[in-house]
């Protein structure tokens, strides 16, 4: 169980998720969400309490059909250790229908195929992978030494293994200097991708905190410039004007960084989304703007 003082990371998407912790701590160090440089230590939980965990929560929360394994990069843990974990799942909730978990480069590298198709097996199907931006530069600036070419094989790789992928691109990533080439060059890779979610969500951080990612941006880029909610929203709409993706695609902004909140499914509902999001920029100044739910 969680303690008060225990912080646990969750997509915005799983609110109605039963969420067990099966890490404490971030295994990459660097938070890319809040792009704060921490240093936390990882304490993987003993199986042992993680199957006292589910037999509790399966007395209080029988009818469960969706969890979420915490806490980030959970992937990163031992195959076998994770298949233990659902078989013990799908012993205790007999309406389970999927489980999800947050995913990296770092933590796709270690799996293989073989790995991956046995962890769907028992029903491992969603995974978060945290794209933030596709431009070198901004990627760089992250620390993130990957390319283009090894974000499609990891997600490939996933989608041969018919595991669901919700993709997450934070707007304002690119600071003013690199707004543009942040969201060109993101939906240009989000066109070649075969995804089933894309996420935006707002960048949130204090100026003048220390903060890792304002300082590799100024060694790689200049100074970073944070953009205000309305140049976010702006982001959002230049990054849905661009996307053309080949199959099903549902879109959510549903994050509480960002100023409005959409639903919509591609390729259906993208004028209709531009249509909305134009009206609102031509009538409103959005920091007067309270947090609304906007669904196609």
């Amino acid at each position: 169980m969680n303690t008060k003082d225990d912080v646990v990371y969750r997509p915005a998407a799983e609110a109605n998720s039963l969420i067990l912790e099966v890490i404490k701590g971030n295994i990459t160090k660097k938070c890319t969400s809040s792009l704060i440089h921490e240093k936390i230590k990882n304490r993987e939980r003993k199986l042992e309490d993680i199957y006292d965990e589910i037999e509790v929560l399966s007395s209080l929360y029988p009818d469960t059909n969706k969890i979420f394994l915490s806490d980030k990069d959970a992937l990163n843990l031992d195959t076998i250790h994770l298949a233990k974990i659902l078989i013990h799942l799908s012993k205790f909730f007999f309406n389970l229908k999927r489980v999800a978990i947050y995913a990296s480069s770092l933590s796709l590298e270690k799996k293989s195929k073989k790995e991956l198709l046995i962890l769907r097996r028992f029903k491992l199907s969603l995974f978060y992978y945290s794209l933030d931006s596709a431009d070198e530069l901004v990627l760089k600036s992250l620390g993130k030494n990957i390319d283009e070419n090894k974000i499609i094989e990891d997600l490939d790789k996933l989608s041969e293994c018919k595991i669901k992928i919700a993709l997450t691109v934070i707007l304002g990533l690119g600071g003013k200097i690199r707004s543009i080439e942040h969201i060109k060059n993101s939906a240009l890779l989000i066109n070649k991708l075969n995804i089933n979610y894309l996420f935006t969500q707002g960048l949130e951080v204090k100026e003048g905190k220390d903060i890792f990612f304002v300082k590799t941006y100024k060694e790689n880029i200049g100074d970073f410039k944070f953009l205000n909610q309305e140049e976010m929203f702006k982001e959002q709409v230049f990054l849905i004007s661009l996307l053309k993706p080949s199959n099903f695609l549902i879109f959510r902004s549903l994050h509480k960084c960002n100023a409005l909140c959409f639903i919509g499914v591609f390729p259906r509902d993208k004028e209709k989304l531009i249509s909305q999001m134009k009206d609102i920029l031509l009538k409103y100044h959005l920091k007067h703007i309270s947090r609304r739910f906007n669904k196609l």
